[in-house]
């Protein structure tokens, strides 16, 4: 336990489901579609073998149908109502402009019969899409990637794709205490930052770290303890052959491998941080741990986070998981921002957009600058000056002394401008920062 940094930020996240039977769906003059569905007979993932009925992220009018491991919103949109998901799962095998008028008969009658409003519901889809197949290959490719993790001293550098490391995790987590597991309930598992925008963009994005969300459940204090030795065992059998485990303590691969621990548990935040590696020049892979978070992004466009859920059932249930365009599994992306084709927009157009800045630690600021380096804009130029206040104030109240300034300005610099061409950009980053603060009013 001590070995967390305990600091505070803000996310809520919820009910669980377990995999269950799988069934098919599809008629000979439709699509077929093999749809894998859990124990309450909601749609887990359905692998197409013909085009997409739902709405890709690139625009599209039907709502995508949501993922119901998901306790966040995604979930919600099948709580609130079910019938709504059977008519979108019936309508998807019909003729469109059938389906359609079906789909809307249907959620009219569920709405009449349990008198609910189905405002909530349109608002939640607004923030869900589903990936192209475009998008579900650089998803694929993101999983599939060797990561290497780096160890300090005489231990060696870890090799593993991302897609096992996940399920290797997940394993460590759900596996019974007895058997040196968590004993913890896996609600989904999410690619988040700046991977997940990797993937939606059309253009290339840049990314430093690859970032995980595990949904779990911090209900007691020693949930945290149960967690950390959860990644570290799952680093003790990435070991490569030959290494002697016995002798390997959980101590020392804290050492060798973990470059950050964090641990959040105030109200309305119950979550952890664990960083593998920390070698300038390479890919972090950041673990997050969530049960409760209030804040989860900064600006709109690291605002996405992808559902891996579907992705990895496939990996596991297809006799040969390859991705074509006619077999690729359906992936739900949700942008917490509020508005997935808002926040896509912006993604695509390089602009800069967020609110109350104040409730990020470190208000952002430093965020915001490497956005103006890469060349974003502001979405609204004038409202973005009062915005600029608010960020360095937070970023001050977090950082009061110039030490503290100094030492997370520096690691911020090393982690994200390490590309080899990329010194100038550490001048004009540092010239943004200077005048942001000035213009701000802000004095330390």
């Amino acid at each position: 336990m001590d070995s967390y940094h305990v600091q505070t930020q803000q996310n809520s996240y919820g009910s669980s489901c377990t995999n269950g039977t799988t069934g098919r769906h599809g008629g000979a003059a439709g699509p077929t579609t093999t749809i894998y569905t859990n124990a309450h007979a909601y749609p887990v993932a359905s692998f197409n073998y013909a085009t997409m009925s739902y709405a890709h992220s690139e625009g599209g009018s039907v709502s995508p149908p949501p993922s119901p491991r998901s306790n966040s919103s995604i979930s919600s949109a099948y709580s609130s109502a079910s019938s709504t998901a059977a008519s979108l799962s019936a309508a998807s095998s019909g003729s469109s402009s059938s389906s359609a008028s079906s789909s809307s008969s249907c959620i009219s009658s569920a709405g009449s019969e349990t008198g609910a409003s189905y405002e909530h519901l349109d608002i939640t889809a607004q923030r869900l899409a589903v990936l192209s197949f475009e998008q579900v290959m650089k998803l694929n490719d993101v999983m599939n990637e060797p990561v290497s993790i780096h160890g300090r001293g005489n231990f060696p550098t870890l090799e593993v794709k991302l897609k096992d490391l996940v399920n290797i995790v997940r394993e460590k987590l759900e596996a019974d205490v007895v058997a040196g597991g968590a004993g913890m309930t896996v609600k989904d598992i999410r690619l988040n930052g700046g991977a997940a925008s990797h993937v939606l963009a059309s253009e290339p994005q840049p990314y430093n770290d690859l970032d995980l969300i595990f949904a779990v459940d911090f209900s007691t204090s020693r949930s945290y303890d149960r967690v950390k030795s959860a990644v570290l065992s799952s680093l003790l059998d990435l070991m490569p052959e030959g290494v002697v485990k016995r002798k390997i303590t959980q101590c020392s691969l804290k050492e060798a491998y973990v470059g950050k621990m964090v641990k959040v548990n105030s109200d309305g935040d119950r979550w952890s941080l664990i960083s593998l590696g920390n070698s300038p020049g390479h890919k972090n892979v950041e673990l997050k741990f969530v049960d409760t978070m209030r804040r989860q992004f900064e600006f709109s466009v690291d605002s996405f986070q992808i559902v891996l859920d579907s992705l990895l059932l496939f990996y596991d249930c297809a006799e040969m998981p390859m991705i074509t365009e006619n077999f690729y599994p359906t992936v739900v992306g949700e942008s917490v921002y509020g508005d997935f084709q808002e926040a896509l927009y912006h993604l695509q157009k390089k602009l800069i957009s967020t609110r109350q800045p104040e409730e990020i630690r470190g208000g952002g600021l430093l965020k915001y600058c490497n956005l103006l380096v890469r060349n974003y804009v502001p979405v609204d130029p004038q409202r973005i000056k009062t915005l600029e206040r608010y960020m360095c104030s937070r970023f001050f109240i977090d950082f009061p002394d110039i030490g503290q300034q100094r030492s997370k300005l520096e690691s911020y610099l090393k982690n994200h401008f390490f590309d080899e061409g990329e010194e100038h950009l550490q001048h004009q980053y540092l010239m943004h920062l200077f005048e942001c603060t000035c213009n701000s009013w802000i004095t330390t």
